[in-house]
């Protein structure tokens, strides 16, 4: 795979929306951490909201980079993130999509354990770790949104080991197209993401994603029109995420 390139920008801590333009030039691959997180309710990110500062990036723009210094948080608040890990010999791992409510850039040390790339335009709140955390010393909402955040990630993950452990191609596609409708109103999801981000997230290879599609569709379980999918029996098609 070829090498990435950023766009170094940097926006001082201003309450008008700054747009940060970037670029990728590689597909990260396989994914084994979490799809989902669990996002925050208006209650919780109220004491975050005085420290917000409006962020909004271009398709294919850089987020984050993994081993930067970790001094921000985000909450993605339009549009899907991807999150991949890096090799040392250059490949990438997909390791989650984020979607509206969800927060990017929790680190367990002062860098970043992820790199970030926006898919489609993407809108943001972004926060200063510093002042995150002098919030959580004196806001129990904000400390239990946090725990709740790494909470979910860690049975995602598990969720995740099962579904590229043991799952069948049907089983992961069917699974994924469930957990992304779970976020979204009604039965209709629209996916920016490509088919390869896709088949590297669940482990599989591009013919089998769309193969696997035309099958559900075929069979009358979903209906499919480019990136817009019409879930036309969610039902069925959970029976088919946990036995193909």
């Amino acid at each position: 795979m070829g090498g990435m390139t950023q766009t170094q920008t940097s926006a001082r801590a201003t309450r008008h929306l700054v747009y940060v333009p970037g670029v990728h030039d590689r597909a990260p691959a396989t994914a084994r951490q979490p799809l989902m997180v669990v996002a925050a309710d208006k209650t919780e990110i109220g004491p975050l909201a005085a420290i917000a500062t409006a962020v909004a990036f271009q398709s294919g723009a850089q987020i984050l980079m993994e081993g930067d210094p970790a001094e921000h948080l985000f909450r993605i608040n339009s549009g899907v993130v991807k999150v991949y890990r890096a090799l040392a010999d250059g490949r990438c791992q997909i390791t989650g999509f984020l979607l509206p409510g969800d927060f990017l850039g929790l680190a367990p040390e002062d860098t970043y354990v992820s790199g970030a790339i926006a898919v489609g335009p993407v809108t943001v709140s972004r926060f200063s770790r510093k002042k995150v955390e002098q919030l959580v010393a004196v806001s129990p909402l904000v400390a239990r949104l946090l725990i709740r955040r790494a909470c979910s990630e860690l049975f995602a993950a598990q969720d995740q080991m099962l579904l590229l452990g043991r799952k069948t191609a049907t089983e992961r596609v069917a699974s994924f197209l469930i957990q992304i409708g779970r976020r979204t109103a009604g039965d209709h999801i629209e996916l920016p993401m490509t088919r390869t981000d896709i088949a590297d997230y669940l482990g599989l290879t591009i013919e089998t994603v769309s193969r696997t599609l035309t099958q559900l569709r075929q069979d009358g379980v979903i209906d499919v029109h480019r990136a817009k999918i019409q879930l036309l029996q969610r039902a069925e098609l959970e029976v088919r995420a946990e036995a193909a």
